[in-house]
């Protein structure tokens, strides 16, 4: 492809946004309509089961990612070896979460085993759908990967709607998950061609096990200030921060099609030196229109999100949103790093989560202005961080010479 982010690109990265917007919409209307039809206590429980199906999706995070960049270098190689890393990864997955489903079960105070069992199952087929996003991603067959996120949105998602209305508990959602998403799989495999399995190859598992704990770390990050202000604050502090928490991720998630276009085109060095800049650029702006919304109509932001009970807030959600911003380029730091084989980023990222976690904890923890500051200086170092290690990454093979 001789475009780096032309009209083809934008094109494709608005197809992804779109089914990726469409897709968020319908977990938020999940959370929604969960919230109404369960009692609180069990909807408790479906919360945290929630939040532990999209830890266990992580993996599938992870296989995507190698997948994309081994096909991106390679596009027409056997996919044989892929699609048998593809049912490794999702049988290590399933059973680990098997295994580890008992622990759950006391942690959560989970009155049975069978939604953790069930939730347990439906990482098996998710996992398999991150194969197919793979090699959709890795191929740049971004309109049919755009087809496959939508049809995830309506399968996996709908499943477990489907599953919560005829039964009511949390158990039988999950059995709508592990339906649906065992559909979501099947059509991915028909759209990459019904690929059938080949030789293993040893390389590519422990790509993906890397690969995996380094976007683990990164997810932890988008998530770790929420966590911290629910032990440090007082409950209505802690229920403003959580209004706050949605425009982080808002602002994160919003040049997420950026990474998801650019991340094949990582796989070559060349291209990944001119790409990234243009790239963080990208999410830069995307995300500065973002935060000066916020720094300009912070409580009308607040009041949107979290509605009227919290429209005399004085949540300073431009801090949140600058959280989201800054994790936004750290992923693109942290994609084009993995393609070039270079774990510095990965470890940086872990310290990050760390350096984090001891400011909050160990000092910043007074108010929620405090806890997103804590945020915004861990985030922003690690952003710096990876961008200077970019910067030598470019530098280094010149020295060397």
């Amino acid at each position: 492809m001789t475009d780096t982010l032309g009209a083809r690109t934008r094109v494709d990265a608005i197809a992804v946004a779109v089914a990726f917007g469409g897709s968020n919409v319908a977990s938020y209307l999940l959370t929604v309509i969960a919230a109404r039809l369960l009692a609180p206590p069990v909807f408790g429980e479906m919360g945290s089961l929630l939040a532990l199906l999209a830890i266990g999706a992580v993996p599938a995070m992870g296989l995507q990612t190698v997948i994309a960049l081994r096909v991106a270098r390679a596009p027409e190689q056997d996919r044989g070896p892929l699609v048998t890393l593809g049912l490794m990864t999702s049988a290590t997955v399933l059973v680990t979460a098997l295994a580890v489903s008992p622990v759950l079960m006391a942690l959560l105070h989970l009155p049975g085993p069978w939604a953790v069992l069930l939730l347990a199952c439906s990482l098996a087929p998710i996992t398999l759908v991150g194969l197919c996003y793979g090699v959709l991603q890795g191929t740049q067959r971004f309109r049919s990967m755009a087809h496959l996120i939508a049809t995830e949105g309506v399968g996996r998602v709908g499943g477990t709607l489907l599953g919560l209305f005829v039964f009511r508990t949390p158990a039988g959602a999950f059995a709508g998950t592990v339906a649906g998403s065992v559909v979501v799989a099947f059509v991915g495999w028909l759209i990459c061609g019904r690929p059938v399995p080949g030789p293993r190859t040893a390389g590519h598992v422990r790509d993906v096990l890397h690969t995996a704990q380094a976007l683990l770390a990164l997810v932890l990050l988008v998530n770790l200030d929420l966590v911290l202000a629910r032990h440090s604050l007082p409950a209505r502090e802690a229920g403003e921060y959580a209004v706050g928490s949605v425009i982080t991720k808002i602002a994160y998630w919003l040049p997420y099609a950026i990474a998801v276009v650019v991340l094949p085109k990582l796989a070559d060095e060349k291209a990944r030196r001119r790409i990234v800049p243009i790239a963080l650029g990208v999410c830069a702006a995307v995300d500065a229109v973002v935060v000066l919304g916020c720094a300009v109509f912070g409580r009308t932001v607040v009041s949107l999100v979290g509605g009227s009970a919290y429209a005399a807030s004085s949540l300073p959600v431009w801090l949140f949103a600058l959280v989201g911003s800054l994790l936004s380029l750290v992923q693109i730091l942290l994609y084009s790093r993995i393609a070039g084989a270079d774990r510095r980023s990965t470890s940086l990222t872990w310290l990050a989560v760390g350096f984090e976690v001891v400011l909050v904890l160990g000092w910043w923890h007074g108010s929620p202005t405090q806890v997103v500051a804590g945020a915004v200086t861990a985030t922003a170092l690690l952003a710096c961080f990876g961008a200077l290690i970019e910067f030598r990454s470019r530098v280094e093979p010149v020295e060397a010479r």
